[in-house]
């Protein structure tokens, strides 16, 4: 975590620097994130959510330690050298337990920590923000904390005992809903800046109760409310406007910044904005896994269009059939029917279609359709009809015209915007080959 201190450093010193984590499990949206961190010689922070990767296998059917080996083995094929990668655990607590009662979501959480910790993750999210079967909604801060504290305390003896950099921390009680919100949303307000103080002060009492002072000097970031949300089709646009004081209050913390989530879609300007008040780790997840959706649904209508429906993969028509087979994954989310389910469920800024994409049968669907592209010449015309900008980058000479490389293009697409908000400039001449 040397290199994550080293940019709070630099923040605090009054450069407007930061750092994008990459929330996402799929393994193109990891590869693109990998190697534009390679291009650019840049770090990268690649984070994985508890509903995603848990002792159980989570969402993705991995595990702490599976996670780490498969994003550590894509970073040695593009090249990106391992001190320039760092992997951080999301909303770890009983996010995935919260049907339980506290003191049984608490021992998973345990177990949780423990795992991703001697997985070699090293920024650790300790979101203890959510009410358990029996608790009072919301949580108090003084019980939010003496669960974060609670957690912490596994974390650092995990690492005691495995070794290496030590953790770093990010805490908070006001923090969003992970993946985007459940309701319709027109207006959010930030959090009050006297509730910051108040949350500061209830974790590092609850550390001190616990005699994790040194820990304390290692968190790093608060989570708050910046402003800024999405839910199915509209996106809460950050004013910076609205948190000059919430600035000021973490501006004189000494090694604090906040983490600010939900930051998908968003503007540039606004991720730069968010930057300079302070929001110094950006968080971003559905938007990279949309954008892929984007460019697989369009390879998959220049693959129909090449080879005809019976001979290609239908990894469209794959998933979507998957959904409709398990919809425990959007069921909750999505009130529409007819027409207008078909388009929440296809392109919902929420994007709930990522749960289904590690389906083994969808799996199969989409390595056929890069298989098959990859066997063609690609058509200038049906790039340009399909996937415009990454036609462009091909007539350029910046990009090859191979499926994966096209498919990670429109995901870096994203990633350049959070780079150039957190102040990363260089760039090499050619984009993305997915060689």
């Amino acid at each position: 975590m040397k290199r994550l201190l080293e940019i709070i450093t630099r923040h605090k010193a009054g450069t407007a620097v930061g750092i994008c984590s990459v929330c996402s499990a799929h393994p193109l949206v990891i590869e693109a994130a990998l190697r534009h961190a390679q291009r650019r010689d840049s770090d990268v922070l690649i984070e994985a959510t508890s509903n995603q990767v848990n002792q159980d296998g989570g969402y993705t059917g991995m595990r702490p330690a599976e996670f780490a080996r498969q994003v550590h083995s894509l970073a040695v094929r593009v090249g990106l050298p391992p001190e320039r990668l760092m992997l951080g655990g999301d909303h770890l607590g009983p996010n995935c337990w919260q049907h339980l009662d506290a003191e049984a979501a608490l021992q998973r959480s345990e177990r949780l920590i423990a795992d991703y910790v001697a997985a070699g993750f090293r920024k650790i999210h300790l979101d203890c923000s959510m009410s358990c079967t029996g608790d009072p909604v919301p949580l108090t801060d003084v019980t939010v904390a003496a669960r974060a504290a609670r957690l912490c305390a596994i974390a650092e003896q995990t690492w005691r005992k495995v070794g290496g950099e030590a953790p770093v921390y990010i805490v908070g009680t006001e923090v969003p809903v992970p993946g985007g919100a459940h309701e319709t949303l027109s207006e959010l307000r930030p959090t009050d800046a006297a509730a910051v103080d108040k949350t500061i002060d209830a974790h590092g009492n609850a550390f001190l109760e616990l005699k994790l002072d040194e820990a304390w000097t290692r968190v790093i970031g608060l989570v708050v409310q910046p402003g800024v949300e999405f839910d199915h089709d509209r996106v809460i646009d950050f004013r910076a406007d609205r948190v000059g004081a919430l600035s000021r209050v973490i501006d004189a913390q000494p090694h604090m910044l906040y983490e600010a989530h939900s930051t998908d879609y968003q503007t540039a300007a606004n991720l730069r904005a968010l930057v300079r008040a302070h929001f110094a780790i950006l968080k971003v997840g559905p938007a990279l896994t949309f954008a892929l959706r984007e460019a697989l649904f369009a390879l998959d209508q220049i693959e129909s269009e090449l080879l005809g429906p019976e001979r290609a993969s239908r990894l469209r028509h794959t998933i979507l059939a998957a959904m409709t087979a398990e919809p425990k994954y959007w069921q909750r989310y999505y009130s529409s029917s007819g027409l207008q389910l078909a388009i929440d469920s296809q392109y919902s800024l929420s994007d709930r279609i990522r749960y289904y994409w590690p389906q083994p049968v969808v799996v199969a669907a989409l390595d056929r359709l890069l298989a098959n592209l990859d066997a063609k010449v690609l058509p200038l015309a049906l790039l340009s009809q399909y996937l415009p900008d990454e036609y462009r980058a091909v007539r350029e000479g910046r990009l090859s015209p191979n499926a994966r490389g096209l498919a990670m293009h429109h995901v870096e697409l994203v990633l350049r915007q959070y780079a150039s908000a957190c102040g990363q400039t260089n760039v090499t001449s050619h984009d993305v080959s997915g060689n």
